[in-house]
């Protein structure tokens, strides 16, 4: 992804060419370093930066990484990444000092391009808005109850008072301390305290919120992080399962935020359309029109009563083409 160029002011320019004198040089390739390198460039290509979160941006594009991971000069393929760019760069200067950005074909693919980045940007805030934690826990939980459906798990747990006191027995827990016996020495559910904290064999999706999440989240024979109900804090332990688990959150968040991602970009272009003045050329309200001004203007200009059913034809479609590029040319100028 690339910035839009800035010009450079004569007066900068030869500030340029002054500070140019005082360049650090790398013997290995030629390549200059300017004292005052801004930190958030990566390069300078005749004055014009590429930007670190540019080289990023292409890499995952490339499939080098994966969006959020870091990428710097430590990184093997930094350098290759960045010498596209650069060569990317200079390749698309040299095209504006030939004019060739201002043809109307470059104007319309510029403008093509740039709606393409636009939607894209949307989608990003649309992801960092609506595409939050909470929604997709939401998800989550509507998808494990339907996934749990017939399942059937064996699990104990212990209530607390406080986070601070479930973070603790969890420590101890964790450390090899026997589950049922610090069920029974601290939670406070006096009804299943004295069982070691078991419920016996239960269906998720029967239990109160937030159990059922919690469950498909925890693997057998594995211990929860702590979370809160409504009577206090717990901590969770699948023992066994009858059925095959559901995937946990994190397995099933990618799905869940391209499912969510796709569905407000639905519900955005619905309603978007709704409002929207759309006229499409062919096979919409345009072509229809234009055929019947064609056809009245041919009707008009045929001879009384020649009853040439091939000539009328031939008439109206040649001045459907004429109004066809003459609609053409109407578009073209108001793109240009």
């Amino acid at each position: 992804m690339h910035r839009h160029r800035f010009s450079i002011p004569a007066l900068a320019l030869a500030l340029g060419l002054v500070l140019t004198a005082c360049n650090e040089s790398d013997p290995e390739n030629g390549v200059r370093r300017p004292v005052g390198f801004d930190a958030s460039a990566a390069a300078r290509v005749n004055g014009d930066p590429i930007y670190l979160s540019d080289v990023e941006l292409e890499a995952v594009a490339q499939g080098r990484i994966e969006p959020g991971d870091s990428f710097g000069p430590e990184h093997e393929d930094y350098q290759l990444v960045l010498d596209q760019l650069i060569d990317q760069r200079l390749l698309a200067q040299e095209a504006v000092r030939r004019g060739l950005d201002r043809t109307p074909a470059a104007q319309r693919r510029l403008e093509t391009a740039r709606e393409r980045l636009l939607g894209n940007f949307l989608m990003e805030d649309l992801v960092a808005t609506q595409v939050n934690e909470e929604a997709i826990d939401r998800m989550y939980e509507e998808q494990v109850r339907l996934q749990q459906l017939d399942d059937e798990v064996r699990i104990r747990h212990i209530l607390l008072a406080t986070q601070e006191e479930a973070e603790t027995v969890l420590e101890k827990a964790r450390a090899g301390e026997d589950f049922t016996a610090l069920a029974f020495e601290f939670s406070e559910d006096t009804r299943t305290r004295l069982d070691g904290g078991s419920f016996g064999w239960v269906a998720p999706n029967e239990m109160v919120d937030p159990f059922p999440a919690v469950i498909a989240d925890t693997p057998a024979g594995e211990i929860s992080e702590p979370f809160q109900s409504e009577q206090g804090w717990h901590i969770l332990k699948v023992e066994q399962r009858r059925t095959r688990p559901p995937k946990t959150r994190e397995e099933m968040r990618p799905e869940i935020v391209t499912y969510l991602t796709f569905t407000q970009i639905s519900q955005i272009l619905q309603t978007l359309r709704a409002n929207a003045d759309i006229e499409e050329r062919e096979g919409g309200m345009i072509a229809r029109d234009l055929a019947e001004e064609a056809g009245e203007a041919a009707a008009g200009e045929a001879a009384p009563g020649d009853g040439s059913d091939t000539d009328l034809d031939e008439t109206a479609a040649e001045a459907s083409e004429a109004d066809a590029e003459t609609g053409a040319d109407e578009d073209m100028e108001t793109v240009e």
